[in-house]
C-alpha cells in the first residue's frame, strides 16, 4: 500500500511539474525587468503563460555554463550584438526555425544560422554642441579622427561594447591598418581620458569640456525625460554620421533560445511575440529605440531626431570582428 502511495505521489508531482513547466517561460535578461515588463505582461495576458525574468548585470555566460543541462533559462535577452554572439560562441543557444521570426526580423538583424534575432535598433551617433559645432560640419565617422577636432571630443571607454562594435564596423569598411590609425587619431582628439557613460559625455559638452561625443540615440530620450539632464540634452544636436562607403552604424537588442530550454514551446511563443509589430512598438516606446518589424514606426519623439539609413552589413559580421577591435583598441592604449 505504501509503495502504491509513493508511486501515486510521484505521478502526481510529475503531472503538476509538467503543468507548471508548460505554463511558464524563463528569461535571462541583461535588461532591467521594468524595461521589459510591459512586453511580458502583454504576452501573459495574450497567452496565459507566466514570464519569469532573471535580471543579470553581468556573468550570464558563466551562470549558464555552471547550470549546464539543468539551466532553467528558456530565452536570453541582451542589449548588444557582441553579447548575443558571445552566447552563441559559448554554445549556450540553439537554432530556431520560425517563419514568423524570419518575416518580422530583417536578415541583417538576425543570425543566418538562426541562433539570435534582433528586436529593436539604436544608432551610434554624434552629439554635437549647438553653440560650437555648425550643422553639417561633421557627417562621417571617419572625420572623428581628423586633426581639426583635437581636444574637442569626449567618449566613454574604448573597451565598452558599443564602442567596440563601432570599431568593428570601421575594420569592416576600411581594414585593420586604417582602423588602428583611426583609433590613434580619435584618441589624439580627446578632450579628456575616456570615462563615464554616454550621458556623461553629453553633460561634458553642456559644461564646455568638449564639443562632440559619441553615444546611442536612446540616451537623448532618457535625458529629455530626466529633469536634471534636460539642459544637457538641449545643448546638443544629433548627427547621424555615415561611413564613407556605407550607412549609419546601428546595434540591436535581441533574443535567442537557450540551448537547454526546458520550455521550448513557450520559448518560441515568446520569441515570436517579441518580434511582432505590437510588441516591438511597446518595447521601442519604453526605450526610445527603433522597431524593426515591417510596418512599425518609432515614437514621435524619436522620429523628430531625423532620418537615417542604417549600414547594410549583417551584424554577425561585425560580431566576428569584435576580438580584433578589442586587440587594436588595446594596442593604441585608447583609455590610457
Amino acid at each position: 500500500m505504501k509503495k502504491f502511495a509513493y508511486i501515486t505521489l510521484f505521478l502526481v508531482s510529475l503531472f503538476f511539474g509538467s503543468y507548471l513547466s508548460a505554463s511558464e517561460v524563463n528569461v535571462y535578461s541583461y535588461r532591467q525587468p521594468f524595461l521589459i515588463e510591459p512586453l511580458t505582461n502583454a504576452f501573459t495576458n495574450k497567452t496565459g503563460v507566466k514570464v519569469n525574468i532573471v535580471y543579470l548585470r553581468k556573468g550570464m555566460i558563466e551562470r549558464m555554463k555552471a547550470e549546464g543541462k539543468r539551466s532553467p533559462a528558456d530565452v536570453v535577452l541582451t542589449v548588444d550584438i557582441s553579447r548575443l554572439s558571445a552566447l552563441v560562441e559559448a554554445g549556450l543557444t540553439q537554432q530556431v526555425n520560425s517563419d514568423q521570426l524570419s518575416r518580422n526580423v530583417p536578415s541583417k538583424y538576425r543570425d543566418p544560422a538562426g541562433h539570435w534575432f534582433g528586436l529593436t535598433t539604436r544608432a551610434r551617433i554624434i552629439y554635437a554642441s549647438k553653440e560650437r559645432v555648425k550643422i553639417g560640419e561633421i557627417v562621417k565617422y571617419e572625420e572623428l579622427a581628423e586633426p581639426k577636432w583635437k581636444g574637442r571630443i569626449c567618449i566613454r571607454s574604448g573597451l565598452n561594447a558599443y564602442n567596440l562594435a563601432l570599431t568593428s564596423a570601421i575594420i569592416h569598411h576600411h581594414g585593420e591598418e586604417y582602423a588602428i590609425e583611426w583609433l590613434k587619431g580619435l584618441k589624439q582628439n580627446l578632450a579628456r581620458k575616456p570615462q563615464g557613460n554616454d550621458r556623461a559625455q553629453v553633460k561634458a559638452i553642456w559644461a564646455g569640456e568638449c564639443d562632440l561625443s559619441i553615444g546611442n540615440t536612446y540616451y537623448m530620450g532618457k535625458m529629455l525625460k530626466d529633469p536634471e539632464q534636460t539642459d544637457w540634452a538641449k545643448s546638443v544636436n544629433i548627427v547621424f554620421p555615415t561611413f564613407e562607403d556605407g550607412g549609419t552604424h546601428v546595434n540591436v537588442s535581441g533574443i535567442g533560445m537557450a540551448r537547454f530550454s526546458p520550455n521550448k514551446e513557450n520559448a518560441l511563443k515568446l520569441m515570436e511575440f517579441l518580434s511582432s509589430g505590437e510588441a516591438q512598438e511597446i518595447y521601442a516606446t519604453a526605450n526610445f529605440e527603433y522597431p524593426i518589424a515591417p510596418g512599425t514606426q518609432a515614437v514621435d519623439l524619436v522620429k523628430s531626431w531625423g532620418d537615417f539609413e542604417a549600414d547594410k552589413v549583417n551584424l554577425m559580421t561585425l560580431a566576428k570582428l569584435r576580438k580584433k577591435a578589442l586587440e587594436l583598441t588595446e594596442i593604441v592604449d585608447f583609455d590610457g
